[in-house]
């Protein structure tokens, strides 16, 4: 007799929803590294000119260019501050769907554990069923002697 697992149908749909939500995971992980990305550029484009100005200083700066460099500055600032609340998003994205997918891990955990329970207990009977028809077998040997030969 074939094994067959009353739940299989289940699992699969289980299995399924892990594999979707590992992709949306992934997703969200690739999204979250972009924002972080984005925003080390704008951070980094920021320090390096902070440092154009410090140097410049040292040589003379006109008003003029002072004043571009505070109004770049400050737009470079919102920036900053619009990329670090796309990177707080893109976390709390990920986050929420790592939650989902450690979920999903352990409901096909939870359904592959019952089916290595069920399968043992259906070799467990195979067997005995088995170790039955051998008893029935060598009863009827033993009963009808003259039929081997004897």
């Amino acid at each position: 007799m074939a094994y067959k697992y009353k739940f299989e149908k289940i699992l699969t749909i289980k299995e399924r929803e892990k594999e979707e939500v590992s992709t949306t995971y992934n997703q969200s992980v690739k999204r979250f590294e972009e924002a972080a990305e984005k925003l080390y550029e704008v951070l980094k484009k920021k320090e390096d000119l902070e440092q154009f100005q410090l140097e410049k200083l040292t040589t003379g700066l006109s008003v003029r260019e002072i004043r571009h460099h505070q109004r770049f500055v400050g737009n470079l600032e919102k920036t900053i501050e619009h990329n670090q609340k796309m990177v707080v998003n893109a976390r709390n994205t990920m986050s929420f769907y790592q939650e989902k997918l450690v979920e999903k891990n352990l409901e096909v955990k939870k359904y592959i554990k019952i089916k290595e329970k069920d399968f043992t207990k259906f070799i467990e009977l195979e067997k005995a069923l088995e170790a039955k028809q051998m008893d029935d077998i060598s009863l009827q040997v033993y009963m009808q002697p003259g039929k081997l030969g004897g």
